[in-house]
């Protein structure tokens, strides 16, 4: 090492004389880089191996079910205390998977534009895991219905509604269900006309 820090001085030295005296440390300097050039050259061979590992991966995961990727249904249901339940049936209805997870949002709707009657439905339990919907693989989410009838008339305020207007979870377009019947118009009704639990397999 001690060669090398004494032509390092001597070209120093030689730097404050003139630019003359350039030339002749430019051999010097040219030596090492020779030595040092193939321990980038080892180091840039070894990092090329990496993006191929990146691109295989980019295709992971299936998209969320969207409004025109379903089909919705209401099937058959149960009464108990004043409420009767019925499963909300999610379908995949594309030609590609897609997956679910968490509550629909729900809310009665009626007359010609649609308009929302009363609260959307409580969420009721915990968010499920995700459901993967292969073409043609049904969900369900169970939504709960209140006998509006357990109101009186003028807390209730009693409103024919043509059916419920679905929200997939995450989705911000909606799906129509009909259901004729009757909702309460009052939005602040103590307890809930509708529940709505996770989705889950079917």
């Amino acid at each position: 090492m001690l060669p090398v820090f004494a032509a390092t001085a001597g070209a120093l030295g030689l730097a404050g004389c003139g630019s003359g005296d350039l030339s002749a440390a430019a051999p010097s300097a040219s030596a090492p880089s020779s030595s040092v050039s193939p321990t980038y050259t080892v180091t840039a061979s070894t990092a090329e191996p990496t993006p191929p590992p990146s691109t295989s991966a980019a295709p992971t995961g299936t998209g969320l079910c969207t409004a025109k990727d379903v089909k919705l249904a209401l099937g058959e249901g149960d009464a108990a205390a004043g409420s009767f339940y019925r499963p909300l049936l999610i379908t995949n209805a594309d030609a590609e998977p897609c997956t679910v997870q968490g509550f629909p949002g729900v809310s009665y709707v009626a007359g010609e534009d649609g308009h929302q009657v009363g609260e959307a439905a409580y969420r009721s339990g915990t968010k499920g895991d995700q459901v993967r919907l292969n073409p043609g693989d049904t969900a369900a989410a169970v939504i709960q219905f209140v006998n509006v009838h357990n109101y009186p008339d003028d807390l209730c305020r009693p409103t024919p509604v043509r059916g419920l207007r679905i929200y997939l979870p995450q989705e911000t377009d909606a799906n129509f269900v009909p259901m004729p019947g009757t909702g309460c118009a009052n939005p602040d009704l103590p307890g809930n006309q509708l529940a709505v639990k996770t989705v889950h397999p079917a």
